[in-house]
């Protein structure tokens, strides 16, 4: 294969007009064979991965909280408001309205120009970024899902003498959790595919070594579709899982 490659590519360069077949067949060697460059679409996955799995981690833990402080205050007894947790739930509704109202990129951009511009950590600074934006989103998912349990099982956890906090933890979040599964999921995607936008500002994730991939053949088609299918797959394998998962969740409900 790489002999006829090296036949094609003399030929092409000597003005010779190849045809559509043999076009295709060099272009496709140059994006993904010749030098071992799947190897770069295989490390931009791995750091990809690695990306989306650290902003998640991020976001769940960001958003959990933020959603937990802003469901306790609206909860709070008429006349029992406690002023602290009313300045803290500002602080929030604060977060989430900004990071939700600006997009993507502008949050990137500063990120890496203004608050750590002198990091040449632009991965890890990608990650975090993104972390932090889908932590926003996440806090109302979660709010959402707890603010959908039937108030009455609240109740019922108080009244059986259990304070606030077990009763959520060990009543309230259960069933917050399955109703949440599916948009958590769905966030989950949609963050894996914006991880594609840290090459802004040089994470080297997918994109990345497409780009450079790109740079070095002056040949944009082929590389691009790569890691378009590559998206799609690993997209297609995650709403796999989660479809899995919630299978195994709704079986647990009918035992």
């Amino acid at each position: 294969m790489a002999a006829q490659f090296e036949t094609l590519s003399n030929l092409a360069k000597s003005g010779t007009e190849l045809t559509l077949w043999q076009d295709i067949f060099v272009k496709f060697y140059q994006a993904f064979l010749e030098g071992d460059r799947w190897q770069q679409y295989i490390q931009g996955v791995g750091t990809t991965l690695l990306v989306t799995a650290m902003a998640l981690a991020l976001g769940v833990v960001l958003g959990g909280v933020v959603a937990l402080i802003r469901v306790a205050h609206d909860q709070q007894r008429p006349g029992h408001r406690n002023p602290v947790l009313g300045v803290v739930n500002l602080i929030c509704k604060i977060y989430s309205t900004v990071i939700r109202g600006t997009p993507m990129m502008v949050q990137l951009l500063i990120m890496s120009m203004v608050i750590f511009k002198s990091s040449r950590e632009y991965t890890l600074v990608g990650a975090l970024s993104l972390g932090i934006n889908s932590g926003a989103y996440v806090s109302e998912i979660i709010r959402g899902g707890l603010m959908a349990v039937d108030p009455g099982q609240m109740e019922a956890g108080r009244s059986l003498g259990l304070n606030y906090t077990t009763t959520m933890v060990n009543i309230v979040i259960p069933q917050a959790i399955k109703s949440v599964l599916p948009a958590l999921g769905n966030e989950f995607i949609v963050l894996l595919k914006d991880t594609s936008l840290i090459t802004v500002i040089g994470g080297k994730e997918l994109l990345y070594a497409a780009k450079g991939i790109m740079n070095r053949t002056y040949e944009a088609m082929y590389p691009l579709l790569g890691i378009a299918a590559i998206y799609l797959v690993l997209v297609m394998v995650f709403t796999w899982l989660l479809g899995k998962l919630e299978g195994r969740m709704r079986q647990s409900d009918r035992r």
